[in-house]
């Protein structure tokens, strides 16, 4: 879930907050656009379109990455999973869903690569929180242990129901968590056994906030096609690699990195309060950034992601204006931290 540009947040019930930090929560993820890629070329095709080194990748392991236009905006955030070694699994937000398929119909040859949207066929099933291992393993029949040492993105196949799941480990909301990757037959006999193995559906203000504390932007909310990838932290969110080879939108983002910044970046304000609707960031009478996700956090109370001019230091106090509604605000680091 994530809210449209400049919406307040509803404050999640603190139990249910509480559970996807202490325990585990069940999120349908099914709404992203999930697309293949094989042959022989994808791998090479792959990293020629997104910011990080997909040819790098070993069988197993995955990358978050995004998809940027000539210019070095945001086309869309991605998560790509190697499968073998022409085989490839990537995911996308639904928001940058439409951008992201126009991009690959405009430069993919399919020919030298094969592409296919299989979002229909295969469904996502999420479990987030401290347990989640443990709730997924019980589920599948295996052990706890499977899933242990893998790193972020990073997946394995499990047998379920004569198929298999690609379990893929996924830190979106700052705690542990697992996404499940299954036919879309099976999907309800998947998310039965891990409702009974203790996966209760997960409380969408709660992932939001979960997913604004730990500072992880969503596009269409935090980063559009209006935004520089260093803009919106993915280079703090390992998304891009400065060593690989050419790729759309390169040239702005090594310009950026090896000889100059960008003027404004997504920063973290805590409040009071928040407005509600569009809200400015003042610093004095200046105006500085603008706020974007926001929601009210049982741990820091009045959170928001917010992006800010990079002179604004982390411990300024700014003035937030909505109308004729203004509230005090600390800017800080991302992710919040008590």
């Amino acid at each position: 879930m994530t809210a449209p540009l400049g919406s307040p947040i509803a404050a999640p019930a603190a139990a249910e907050y509480e559970r996807l930090r202490t325990d585990a929560g069940l999120v349908e993820r099914s709404d992203r656009l999930r697309m293949t890629f094989t042959g022989a070329k994808a791998a090479e095709t792959l990293t020629g379109l997104v910011t990080n080194d997909v040819l790098a990748l070993e069988p197993g392991h995955g990358a978050y990455a995004a998809a940027l236009t000539v210019k070095g905006k945001i086309v869309a955030d991605v998560r790509v999973f190697r499968r073998a070694d022409d085989d490839f699994l990537v995911d996308v937000p639904a928001a940058a869903s439409a951008g992201f398929l126009a991009m690959i119909i405009k430069y993919v040859n399919p020919r030298l690569a094969r592409y296919a949207d299989v979002s229909a066929g295969l469904a996502c099933l999420g479990v987030v929180g401290p347990h989640a291992r443990q709730v997924i393993a019980h589920a599948l029949g295996t052990s706890p242990s499977e899933f242990d040492l893998l790193p972020a993105y990073a997946h394995a196949g499990v047998p379920f129901r004569g198929g298999s799941v690609l379990v893929a480990r996924s830190p979106d909301y700052g705690v542990d968590g697992f996404d499940c990757f299954v036919r879309a037959a099976d999907a309800g006999a998947l998310r039965e056994s891990l409702r009974e193995s203790g996966a209760a559906p997960a409380d969408a203000h709660a992932l939001e906030l979960l997913r604004i504390e730990a500072g992880r932007p969503a596009w269409g909310v935090d980063m559009t096609d209006d935004t520089l990838a260093q803009e919106a932290n993915l280079d703090g969110l390992q998304a891009i690699s400065y060593t690989k080879g050419c790729y759309t939108g390169q040239e702005t983002v090594a310009r950026l990195h090896f000889r100059g910044h960008v003027n404004r970046y997504l920063r973290g304000l805590r409040a009071g309060s928040m407005p509600e609707g569009p809200v400015a960031v003042f610093a004095g009478e200046r105006e500085v950034g603008d706020v974007r996700s926001r929601g009210i956090s049982p741990q820091f109370g009045a959170i928001a992601m917010a992006m800010i001019r990079r002179e604004v230091e982390t411990g300024t106090q700014v003035t937030l204006r909505a109308g004729t509604a203004e509230c005090i605000a600390t800017v800080t680091d991302l992710p919040f931290a008590p």
